[in-house]
């Protein structure tokens, strides 16, 4: 099913709003590199491991420690005990990883994040002060400046009958040769409890998802998703 956009003033062109620069202020992340000659997001999914092994050696000794094999945690950042991180694995400053978090390796939590009791992370990218802080799953996905998932919203990030994941934009599919996908979330994008964001899911910065949603494809930026198929301006 193709998204009908209604909108008063505008229409979304074949490729608009889906890339790097559109989704995402990159001084807003420590992963700032992996994304140059980068077009749609998702292209770097691949490169999340060896980018933060690379990026981990180069860091502060002042600022971070080396906490295990290829884990690298702010000397500022909040750890609790129970939480489990596997490399490799980079814990920005200032962030909160809170009690039984589980990071399962190829994660950056950027500076001022939280990653609440119980979330799971696996092959991420979390922006400064992206906010996962209530049983979220959050997986082959990359989460914008100051982006907020509600309580119990997850990306799902492998289809069912387990065939490469296309991005359904209103002009058509974009193929992107992966079989694992969940989400791209732009800067400041509200997510509601408990909604599911399907594989293969982009979402314009500055969009407000509707609490129990089941997203799909491209949703434009300074949107609010009521329900698939219906999607309005914000503004």
């Amino acid at each position: 099913m193709i998204l009908e956009i209604k909108s008063k003033n505008r229409e979304i062109g074949t490729m608009k709003g889906l890339t790097v620069k559109e989704l995402y202020t990159l001084d807003e992340t420590i992963a700032k590199d992996i994304f140059e000659g980068v077009t749609y997001p998702w292209e770097v999914l691949p490169k999340i491991g060896a980018f933060i092994l690379e990026l981990g050696k180069t860091l502060s000794e002042e600022e971070y420690e080396k906490a295990g094999e290829d884990v690298w945690i702010a000397r500022s950042a909040e750890v609790f005990a129970s939480a489990y991180i596997h490399g490799p694995a980079i814990i920005g400053k200032d962030a909160q990883v809170r009690q039984c978090a589980f990071i399962r390796g190829n994660a950056i939590v950027g500076e001022g994040a939280v990653v609440g009791n119980s979330t799971e992370l696996k092959n991420v990218i979390l922006f400064n002060k992206v906010q996962v802080p209530h049983y979220n799953y959050v997986g082959d996905s990359i989460l914008g400046y100051k982006s907020h998932m509600g309580a119990g919203s997850i990306t799902s990030n492998v289809k069912s009958d387990k065939k490469l994941v296309v991005v359904k934009t209103p002009e058509g599919g974009i193929e992107t040769g992966m079989k694992k996908f969940g989400a791209m979330l732009g800067d400041e994008v509200e997510v509601g409890c408990g909604t599911v964001l399907n594989p293969g899911s982009v979402v314009g910065s500055h969009t407000n998802i509707y609490p129990l949603s089941s997203v799909r494809g491209f949703i434009p930026s300074g949107s609010i998703y009521k329900r698939q198929g219906e999607v309005v301006e914000k503004y």
